[in-house]
This record gives C-alpha cells, sequence and structure tokens, in this order.
C-alpha cells in the first residue's frame, strides 16, 4: 500500500542575521496507519505529535536548518526516540539554534528513505541554504522542497549561508527534470508542480531572486 502525505501547518518565527519575522511552516507526514515519517518539525512539538497520534515515527527528516524548521525537531525526537537527519552541510546553520545538540544522521545525495510504502530519495539542492535537500519519491509523484522551490520561484538567497547562482542549478540540474505532474510540497504555502513552474526558469534568472 502506498504511503499517504499529510499536512500540518504551524506558526511561529524565522530569526537569521539579526532579524526576526513571523511565519506559517508546511510539515508533512508522509506514512500510513502504523509508521509515519516527519519532514520539517516546526515550532510547535506537541501539535506534530498530536499528528503522529500512535504510530511509530520513523524518521525526522530537515529539509535545511533554518530554525523556522528544526526548531522542534530535538523535543519531538526526544519524545518519540525517532533520529533526527539533516545534510552535513547545514550544521552550522542548525548550531544557532541547537549549539547543544547535533542531528542523529547525515543525509547524502542519492541516498533512498525507506518508510511505510514511502521511498523518498535525496537530492542535495544547495543554494537557500549549503545542505538543502528535496526529498523525492516518484511512487507518490511528489518531491518535497522545503524552501528551495515555491509556487512562482526558487526560495529566498538574500541572508547568511545562502547564493542565488547555486540555488538556480540546484532547482534547475535537481528538479526542473523531474517529471512535469510531480506536485512540489513546499515548506511555506502552496504546492505547485514541476510542469507549472518549469518554463519560469528564465524569469527567475533574469529577476535575481
Amino acid at each position: 500500500m502506498a504511503a499517504r502525505i499529510e499536512l500540518l501547518v504551524t506558526s511561529g518565527q524565522f530569526t537569521l542575521d539579526g532579524g526576526t519575522w513571523d511565519v506559517d511552516n508546511n510539515v508533512w507526514l508522509v506514512g500510513d496507519d502504523h509508521e509515519v515519517l516527519v519532514i520539517d518539525p516546526a515550532h510547535d512539538a506537541d501539535a506534530v505529535l498530536t499528528a503522529v497520534g500512535d504510530r511509530r515515527l520513523t524518521a525526522i527528516l530537515c529539509t535545511h536548518a533554518h530554525n523556522d524548521h528544526v526548531n522542534a525537531a530535538p523535543e519531538v525526537a526526544d519524545r518519540t526516540g525517532a533520529a533526527i537527519w539533516l545534510h552535513p552541510d547545514d550544521l552550522p546553520l542548525w548550531r544557532l539554534t541547537h549549539p547543544d545538540r547535533d542531528p542523529d544522521d547525515h543525509l547524502a545525495d542519492g541516498q533512498i528513505i525507506e518508510s511505510a510504502g514511502a521511498d523518498l530519495r535525496v537530492l542535495h539542492t544547495p543554494g537557500h541554504a549549503p545542505g538543502a535537500v528535496c526529498l523525492y519519491d516518484p511512487g507518490l509523484d511528489t518531491v518535497f522542497t522545503g524552501d528551495t522551490l515555491f509556487a512562482g520561484g526558487p526560495g529566498a538567497t538574500g541572508r547568511s549561508y545562502s547564493h542565488f547562482p547555486t540555488i538556480i542549478d540546484s532547482v534547475r540540474d535537481k528538479l526542473l527534470t523531474l517529471p512535469p505532474g510531480t506536485v512540489v510540497r513546499t515548506g511555506h504555502g502552496d504546492s505547485t508542480t514541476i510542469g507549472a513552474e518549469a518554463p519560469h526558469l528564465a524569469e527567475w534568472i533574469e529577476r535575481g531572486h
């Protein structure tokens, strides 16, 4: 049986480079009635654990280490025993939020995370953050993009640890090559598809963000 995808929206603040912004974050759960994994547990560990329910939490996957995507991860891990996975290139960002607690495991490009009928392939997509990853499951026709790709363009690159030419390379080479019908499930806001976004690459390059 294929896994199902569930969405939880939590609210809090994003802080970097001395600034703070109110944000709503998409927390994605992928699983079945018995086990589930969580992508980007943001802001509210209680809400995440309520969404998990009595299922076994098999993994906590972080698309990148900005505080608004990982601030609830240690509490969720401590209360469930699930491991936190992060690409090692994002450890400097992670330690800004969690200086005394490292992730448990490292994500690597091409790795496949299996859980409850899902097979999530890790795509290393730096640019918004050095260790940003997307998680692609062809069986679910879905890619979880964190803050790498949104409806309307790539994620922001105006702050520390980010780089616009790098995110353009990541989006062009790793994401826009996926099947057009692939649903893009983002870290904030509405979902889109690869086919809806691909025609606009040149516009994004021209505008510079």
